[in-house]
């Protein structure tokens, strides 16, 4: 069960957690971003797998689970004889951020939304209830 608002106020967060707070990522894909962040060049799905000691196929969800978060992008680099394979580079950060503000703001205005139907549906009851005997 997610962590409630509070505690996620509580804790000590540091940026990085906010693939996991936006997206819901596992470590895995935290691991994997990482080390395509610290990589000089595009870096192919067996490099990156490589780099955290995983299966092929495991590291292969953890960077399409990036790429549908819009944390990555894929490069298709061809062979001169023919043929082609992808390679993975981050996301420019500032993106990436501009679109977390965005999804904040969609949240924010919906829970705003939702504490207004909850004082508009309890407010009424509470208005409308009978006095208590004394």
């Amino acid at each position: 069960m997610p962590d409630s608002m509070s505690e996620q106020l509580q804790r000590d967060m540091v940026c990085e957690g906010l693939l996991e707070c936006f997206h819901g990522l596992k470590q895995l894909d935290r691991e994997c971003f990482e080390t395509l962040v610290e990589a000089d060049d595009p870096l192919t799905v067996d490099e990156v797998a490589e780099q955290v000691d995983r299966e092929r196929s495991t590291a292969y969800r953890a960077i399409q689970r990036l790429l549908q978060a819009g944390f990555i992008q894929k490069e298709q680099v061809n062979y001169d004889q023919g043929g082609y394979y992808h390679v993975y580079r981050p996301t420019d950060p500032e993106k990436i951020a501009d679109d977390m503000q965005r999804l904040l703001n969609d949240w924010y205005a919906k829970m705003g939304q939702l504490i207004q139907e909850f004082e508009t549906k309890y407010g009424q009851r509470e208005r409308s209830a009978p006095p208590a005997e004394s």
